[in-house]
Parts: C-alpha cells; structure tokens; sequence
C-alpha cells in the first residue's frame, strides 16, 4: 500500500475483534513512531505499550471517550526534559501529534485498525492515564491509541473542502 493510500484508508475504528498484537509489529509502530520529526530533533516524546487486560480496563475507565476495548494501547507522552523550552506549553505536542500519526498510518499499511483519543490539554484524563500506568511527572500524556484487528470497515475517505484552501500570491 503506499503512503497516499494509506492516508486515505486510515480510519477511527472503534470496534475491535480479538487477537493479540505481536511484539514484532508493535516495535514497527514504534519504529515508524520515532521517524516522526522533530522539532531540533529533541526527540521529546515517551512511548507505553499497554497490553495487560487489567491495567486497559482502568484506562478505559478515565474517559467514555476512552472505553473501545482493543488487543493493545500506546499512550504518547511528551518529556518536557527533552522539550526545546523544558515547559508544559512547547513543540513536543507538535512532535508526538507527528508520531502518533505515524502511528496510525503504519497500522493501516498493516491491516490494523486504530482510534486517537486525545488526553492533553484536559488534564483530569492526562493526570489520570499517568497515575494508572506509572509515569513521572515530566512524562505528560498527550494521547492514547487504541490498536486491534478491526470488526468494522469504514470507506476510504477525503475530507477535502476547496472552501479551506487560500492561494496566497
């Protein structure tokens, strides 16, 4: 499948059929996660892989918005040590949005489905996802990705409207 085909078939799935995920094709999201670009190359991103039934179900909990029940999460965390400014409000939202696409694009390629649920900026689900899987305070939950075989097919898609495109001459 190559890029463009990918980026049209990427969908948010949210029913999820059971099968686990292996350990080589989660080291390739990760992979295709980390050649996002950066700002400065700084890298400033934190990656979890959740697996463990117990510790998804709690995860689930912090949000409705969270509750899809998939074979793997990856929660993106922003390192504000390895950010360019070292604060709360710098590029590392910019760099692991990049990745997370990244993300989403090769699980696509892969036959995998995917859902981006945003946990920063509300800081009641980012505090929450941090407690539940451990993380230091520098490492601020951006997002979680929920990755499964989908049980449901969605139509490839543009979403392209002429109406928010502007030639400047």
């Amino acid at each position: 499948m190559n890029t463009y085909k990918a980026i049209l078939k990427r969908r948010s799935i949210r029913k999820y059929s059971k099968g686990e995920i292996s350990s080589e094709v989660i080291e390739m999201l990760l992979q295709a996660a980390m050649a996002a670009p950066s700002a400065r190359n700084a890298q400033p991103w934190e990656f979890y892989v959740v697996t463990n039934k117990e510790v998804m179900l709690n995860l689930r909990s912090v949000s409705k918005n969270l509750d899809f029940d998939s074979s793997a999460m990856i929660i993106v965390c922003g390192n504000n040590e390895r950010s360019i400014t070292k604060n709360d409000n710098d590029f590392w939202i910019q760099d692991c949005s990049a990745a997370v696409e990244n993300i989403l694009l090769a699980a696509t390629e892969l036959g995998l489905g995917t859902l981006w649920c945003g946990l920063y900026p509300v800081l009641e689900r980012s505090d929450k996802v941090r407690e539940y899987i451990s993380a230091p305070m520098n490492h601020i939950p951006m997002a979680l990705i929920h990755i499964g075989h989908p049980d449901e097919e969605k139509e490839e898609r543009t979403q392209y409207n002429e109406n928010y495109v502007h030639y400047v001459k």
